[in-house]
């Protein structure tokens, strides 16, 4: 895998936990889209008070941690390429998101995002391979961690996280919270290998499938 090849991508609060970097024996991660997998859907969300988890989605995480499942955010944030907030001011967002989490005994091991658009504005104006549906980000994730890919799911609501996943190599779980709601209901969404109704729900056919390999 060429390091090249997504080099764009950029990372926020990585894990150091070497047990998550062992070549010798990748393990299958989650991946998970953020805006309306793990908090509510807001339009370019830019305030941290404006951030709330989704019901139930700490505890699915935890569960996950508990079974020593890397969880990894991968999330397009083109809302700083339209210069709707600033990537430090994204920052203060996923250290929120970690904080409401850790409150509740779970956590993710790193945040992967692509602040990226081709209609954005000055260094963020450009296509990239890091951008869902592109797999960049989960590229650049499985060479960090030593993620298996083809053992790993992704769970997004969006059709883009669906061919994110399966362009990576991984399956692709679509909920139907956030813009799942809606996208459930398209054709597109026969893509996905599986529909839940959360991550809650999801989490359920993560563990049962990764328990019985």
């Amino acid at each position: 895998m060429n390091s090249q090849s997504h080099d764009t991508v950029k990372r926020h609060l990585i894990d150091p936990a070497p047990r998550f970097r062992d070549r010798r024996n990748p393990l299958p991660a989650v991946f998970l889209d953020r805006d309306g997998v793990i908090n509510e859907e807001v339009h370019y969300l830019s305030r941290v008070e404006d951030f709330h988890l989704i019901k139930g989605v700490a505890t699915a995480i935890r569960r996950l941690n508990e079974a020593g499942i890397p969880v990894i955010v991968v999330t397009n944030q083109s809302a700083v390429a339209r210069g709707y907030i600033t990537e430090d001011q994204l920052m203060d967002i996923h250290k929120a998101m970690v904080a409401l989490l850790a409150r509740e005994q779970a956590s993710v091991q790193g945040v992967f995002y692509s602040p990226y658009h081709e209609k954005g504005e000055g260094e963020y104006r450009r296509q990239s391979t890091c951008r869902k549906p592109e797999p960049g980000m989960l590229l650049a994730a499985a060479e960090e961690f030593a993620i298996s890919l083809p053992k790993s799911v992704l769970v997004g609501d969006r059709v883009n996280d669906v061919r994110a996943g399966h362009a990576a190599g991984t399956r692709a779980i679509m909920v139907r919270t956030g813009h799942g709601a809606k996208e459930t209901t398209f054709a597109e969404a026969s893509e996905a290998d599986l529909i839940t109704d959360d991550l809650a729900a999801a989490v359920d056919e993560i563990l049962a499938s990764m328990i019985t390999r």
